[in-house]
């Protein structure tokens, strides 16, 4: 069992760095397997390219003892706008979902729809940019046949109610981008029916790293549009004709993956399981109380959420649309890394950010708050 602080102590980015919900820079774990894997390829020693391809079962193995869905149920994806194209081009009826979600989703339905025309977006309306089980319960029509959310929203930090969206929408299909909580946030995935997510982020697995896992009833219900040679039930090269889509999560592949990739992946999802997600998630929760603390103390209005249980590991800020550039001018002279975007600035952490990074933060929040003053 790794501790927290062992895990922590594999991560070596430099101090200032807040952005982890943009990109989270891999640790030494990822980065020793991926040298040996590459090390396997670059000598390419008799029986080691063969080897390679069991990367596809650990990868797999390892997203589900995150996400709980059996591996069998589970298809390598190089990102999450590919496993969301599957999922979007696979729907027949109406698909729900905020018009401000992250572009992947809703660009991933539009384009469904302009195509096939059998997906219709439903445009939903939200609780100041917060998609809760209340204003889609509201919103909910007889043609709907899925409802598409993102386990914490990129803008505002709002971890969502996957259960109570579960219990408002019945037995429609529920799609889950979980990209900027996956790895950090103990959700109960299994009561989705599609969870999309990649690995760049909170997981700390570099590009090209992914996943799409699907329920029974998604199976059932999706049709694998965009399906390849490697996704049908030739035990081998199917080199005698087209053969058809084979049944399950397997017919949503297109074409072979790179199995260096998917040892990044699976060696950070092994680590975390490792750790413990919610031990992970306690540590980032503290980080987090002191970015907002920090906050508050130099007058920064956050709005993001504070509760614990609606926020996983972004903080947002607002400062008056006169005093942005000044914030923003500040946390660059200090450092500081984080996203601005929409006149707000969002910080992210994770659990190695250190004592150098808060004391950076604290500086160019003084900057900030002495240059508004004078």
């Amino acid at each position: 069992m790794t501790t927290i602080d062992e895990y922590a102590a594999t991560f070596g980015e430099e101090p200032g760095y807040l952005d982890f919900a943009r990109v989270g820079p891999p640790g030494r774990t990822v980065t020793d397997d991926q040298n040996a894997q590459t090390g396997l390829l670059g000598r390419a020693r008799f029986g080691t390219i063969d080897s390679l391809d069991l990367e596809d079962q650990r990868v797999r193995q390892a997203v589900s003892a995150v996400t709980r869905f059996p591996a069998d149920q589970i298809a390598f994806q190089p990102t999450t706008s590919i496993g969301l194209m599957h999922a979007m081009f696979g729907i027949t009826g109406g698909v729900a979902m905020s018009p401000a979600e992250f572009p992947a989703m809703p660009f991933a339905a539009v384009r469904s729809a302009e195509a096939l025309g059998v997906l219709t977006p439903i445009w939903l309306e939200t609780d100041h940019g917060r998609v809760t089980p209340g204003n889609i319960r509201d919103q909910l029509a007889p043609g709907i046949a899925a409802v598409a959310v993102s386990l914490v929203d990129f803008r505002t930090g709002y971890l969502v109610d996957l259960e109570g969206i579960r219990q408002v929408i019945g037995d429609r299909l529920l799609i889950v981008d979980a990209i900027q909580g996956f790895g950090v946030v103990d959700a109960p995935f299994e009561v989705a029916d599609v969870v999309v997510s990649g690995g760049q982020k909170w997981t700390r697995a570099g590009w090209g790293t992914g996943f799409l896992a699907l329920s029974e009833r998604a199976i059932e219900q999706l049709t694998p549009v965009f399906s390849g040679f490697n996704a049908t039930e030739s035990e081998g090269m199917p080199l005698a004709g087209v053969l058809p889509p084979m049944h399950g999560a397997g017919a949503f592949r297109v074409s072979n993956p790179d199995p260096i990739a998917q040892s990044r992946f699976a060696a950070a999802l092994e680590e975390i399981a490792d750790v413990g997600v919610q031990q992970i998630n306690a540590a980032i929760a503290q980080k987090v109380s002191r970015i907002i603390d920090l906050a508050d103390e130099y007058a920064v209005a956050v709005v993001s959420p504070r509760d614990e249980a609606e926020r996983a590991g972004i903080v947002v800020v607002e400062p008056a649309a006169d005093q942005l550039t000044v914030l923003t001018a500040s946390l660059f002279n200090h450092g500081v890394t984080t996203t601005t975007r929409e006149g707000r600035v969002r910080l992210s952490a994770h659990v190695s950010t250190d004592e150098d990074t808060f004391d950076m933060l604290r500086a160019s929040l003084l900057s900030y708050a002495t240059a508004i003053r004078l």
